[in-house]
């Protein structure tokens, strides 16, 4: 399988993380929090935690603290197709598509939930064919990006697609919730809106820089599910982030990497770019100390989270876009993703080096 593009999107609004604490204080919801509660909202928010700033689905921070399943269903509904399209089309556009040329459509979201799945919406909004295959997948959490990357390969091998366009969108801001737990608390100082879309072939296309998909591993630990996941709670999605997860992540990436290096003949040192999904910034310290990685091997996925926060699934793609514009050398790159389940992702990319300009 061959990468031909990335695309990606945000809504349009920018908040910084200055802006949310101020948000926080004059909302509703801050009388009721516990002064331990507001001591974490301030120092999350007011400390370097790695995040600069989010791009939310909102038009004034005040609407995040309209807390009710009616509201966040609406945004869902109305931004995550619409987030997805737009990615989608800067996709096909970058690859020079048209949307006849599309085989198979996948969109991974977990921050909502339509039926018809959001294939439906984003297949109509691009006018791709009606006998286009249309795969929606759910529940995958922040790893989807690479799960969703391998059932594109499959589609490929298996000759059911010759093209295949793959999305990952989240409307975190759509599964906002705040109470005094600890989790939910660091969640909403964290996560951001976003899509980002790949389109993926069988065969590379001539004269474009080759991006080659070699394999992809996973690691599944249903032992720890409870560290990181979603529960409902009052007609709301509530998210569970215990205070272990960045050394849960750590300890499976670094399983993930030896699988798919051993399987693949190759060794840490043959890696010339990290590519990886950034939980948050103690999340990135983990990884480099269980991985022996440097700063400078993290700098885009921090980069990433600085300027965006934790966009969950789409978030391993923005880097992986980043990646390919600022290094003309290629080499062999390992992309990692992880989140509900416990489950990670570690796959290989085999990348060329960037055609020279004339």
């Amino acid at each position: 399988m061959f990468l031909l593009s990335l695309g990606v999107s945000n809504p349009p609004n920018p908040f910084s993380q200055a802006e949310c604490w101020d948000a926080f204080q004059a909302s509703k919801s801050w009388t009721a929090l516990r002064p331990r509660s507001k001591a974490i909202l301030r120092k999350v928010l007011n400390n370097a935690n790695g995040i600069r700033q989010r791009y939310l689905a909102l038009d004034d921070l005040s609407e995040a603290f309209e807390i009710d399943p009616d509201t966040m269903h609406k945004r869902f509904t109305l931004w995550a197709p619409k987030l997805a399209a737009h990615a989608a089309q800067k996709a096909m556009d970058e690859a020079g598509l048209e949307p006849d040329h599309i085989d198979g459509l996948i969109i991974s979201s977990h921050t909502g939930y339509l039926c018809p799945g959001l294939t439906s919406y984003v297949s109509e909004q691009l006018r791709l064919r009606s006998d286009t295959y249309l795969l929606d997948l759910v529940g995958q959490g922040c790893g989807a990006a690479l799960s969703s990357l391998r059932a594109a390969s499959a589609l490929l091998d298996s000759g059911q697609c010759g093209v295949v366009l793959s999305i990952c969108v989240e409307v975190c801001s759509a599964a906002f919730y705040l109470d005094d737990d600890p989790g939910v608390l660091i969640s909403a100082c964290l996560f951001g809106d976003g899509a980002a879309a790949a389109i993926l072939t069988h065969d590379p296309a001539p004269g474009r820089r080759r991006v080659e998909w070699l394999r992809c591993e996973t690691q599944s630990s249903p032992k720890e599910r409870d560290c990181l996941r979603f529960q409902h709670q009052g007609g709301l999605l509530r998210s569970i982030l215990s205070p272990s997860v960045p050394e849960i992540v750590a300890k499976h990436v670094e399983a993930v990497l030896a699988q798919v290096l051993k399987r693949h003949g190759a060794t840490q040192t043959d890696i010339s770019a990290w590519v990886l999904h950034a939980g948050g910034n103690r999340v990135l310290k983990a990884l480099r100390r269980r991985l022996g990685l440097t700063e400078k091997d993290t700098a885009l996925s921090a980069s990433i989270l600085k300027d965006y926060g934790n966009m969950s699934s789409p978030f391993v793609l923005y880097v992986l876009k980043e990646q390919l514009a600022q290094d003309p050398q290629g080499g062999l790159w390992f992309l990692a993703s992880f989140g509900a389940g416990f489950s990670a992702h570690g796959a290989l990319l085999s990348v060329s080096d960037r055609p020279q300009t004339a």
